[in-house]
């Protein structure tokens, strides 16, 4: 974006496009796979943690004085702990870099899904080879400084949300008064822990508000302009989430079990079908699908990025990754971040994507809301929020982790084994201090 202050708008427009920009093409068809028809329940559980956990974030935001918040600045002020702090900031790039690989994954599936194109191209699947390049792009845009105008930025997700929003509007109402099949609520799975185990897997298609806390520099009366955008985008998102599933889960079911990435383009299909137009709805919604998460792994690395360049600033880093001092985004931050997407993108499945990201933000959002409790002595806290956000992120956390080991042992097993050699290195980078005056012989090490 340009240098342009934002206001209500411009927020609401980021914090809604860091949401509904590609999460929804992405997390649909595995939170249906985990809870059928109760679709609208998952979305709407996920939406109260992620109520509770802005609550945290702005309460933190009113009463610190740093000037631009964000997790790692508030745990710093806060808990009076670098180590913490920058092992918090590592977690937040690795949701970051899974929000990235799932968007990229979508693209490739939807791209793939278009009429006439091939699943595969020289023996190879077409589907990694797309996201891959996907991802390639938007770094080499990143790389060449190319960036939208805020009130382009505002234009471009109205756009999508209102594709979006007459989907799922028009999409019930298709069902309710054209179709002989009833709406598929999930009534069945209302009294199972389904929609509370979907709840927690689709918990990264939330996190996009909390961008708005890394630019506020830019927002016109930043604290109350952040406040109030987080506090409609969030509901906003809820909403569209839950029409949009109900309306896909109602008309696209078969395509859902066979195809469960791409059945949005299938639902909207079924919409325009008895006017003779259902591949021209398919194309729309591939064409909006393409272009949401194209324009959410491009937004998200934008801001991956910076969030790096903050952390190498501060020594929470290593200078390798990065020059802390050059303007604009620094090159090597960028293709390191382009790298890791890529490879997760390529050989990762979309569920083990989601649900790693999804444990990333739970941990990073329980934090803040754990940090806003130990402060519920000041005026602007009310504990018994960021108490009930503490114990959804954790319980969502825990479920995850559930979820991997009954779906994807093998998954859950390489997540674990990862968390800790990921815990391992922060460790050893952020305690070398110490581990250094316990161990004499040991030099010092470099932080490049």
């Amino acid at each position: 974006m340009s240098a342009e202050s934002l206001g209500l708008t411009g927020a609401l427009s980021m914090a809604l496009g860091g949401m509904i920009g590609g999460g929804i093409y992405a997390v649909l068809g595995v939170v249906v796979g985990i809870t059928g028809g109760a679709v609208w329940l998952a979305f709407a559980g996920a939406g109260v943690v992620a109520m509770c956990s802005a609550y945290a974030y702005d309460r933190l935001n009113r009463i610190s004085d740093a000037g631009t918040g964000g997790s790692v600045t508030f745990l710093q002020e806060f808990g009076d702990s670098a180590t913490r702090a920058g092992m918090l900031g590592w977690t937040l790039l690795i949701g970051y870099v899974g929000s990235m690989a799932m968007y990229a994954f979508a693209f490739g599936e939807f791209t793939v899904g278009l009429p006439g194109v091939p699943d595969g191209v020289a023996g190879l699947p077409l589907r990694p080879l797309v996201s891959v390049g996907a991802v390639a792009l938007f770094v080499g845009l990143n790389l060449a400084g190319t960036r939208s105008s805020g009130t382009a930025e505002v234009v471009l997700v109205a756009v999508k949300i209102a594709v979006l929003a007459a989907f799922g509007i028009g999409g019930v109402v298709f069902v309710a008064a054209v179709s002989p099949a009833p709406l598929n609520l999930g009534t069945e799975k209302l009294t199972s822990f389904s929609p509370v185990m979907a709840a927690a897997v689709s918990f990264v298609a939330f996190q996009g508000w909390q961008l708005l806390f890394y630019d506020q520099e830019r927002i016109q009366d930043a604290t109350e302009t952040i406040r109030r955008a987080i506090y409609l985008s969030i509901p906003v998102a809820v909403a569209i989430y839950v029409l949009v599933g109900v309306a896909t889960v109602s008309l696209a079911p078969q395509a859902l079990e066979q195809h469960p990435h791409t059945a949005l383009a299938t639902a909207a299909g079924t919409i325009l079908e008895p006017v003779g137009l259902a591949a021209l709805g398919s194309l729309i919604i591939s064409a909006s699908a393409l272009f949401s998460t194209g324009s959410a792994i491009n937004a998200t690395l934008f801001s991956a990025a910076y969030f790096s360049k903050n952390l190498l600033a501060h020594d929470l880093l290593p200078d390798r990754l990065g020059d802390a001092d050059v303007d604009g985004i620094p090159a090597k931050t960028l293709l390191a971040l382009g790298a890791i997407t890529a490879a997760s993108t390529a050989y990762g499945s979309l569920e083990a994507i989601t649900t790693f990201a999804s444990l990333a933000f739970l941990l990073v959002f329980g934090g803040m809301c754990y940090v806003a409790l130990t402060l519920r002595d000041r005026e602007l806290i009310t504990p018994a929020i960021p108490a009930l956000g503490l114990l959804g992120t954790s319980g969502c956390f825990v479920l995850v982790f559930v979820h991997l080991y009954r779906a994807q042992r093998g998954t859950f097993f390489a997540v674990l084994l990862l968390a800790v050699a990921v815990v391992a290195v922060e460790l050893a980078y952020f305690e070398r201090g110490v581990i250094e005056a316990e161990m004499p012989g040991v030099e010092a090490g470099s932080n490049g």
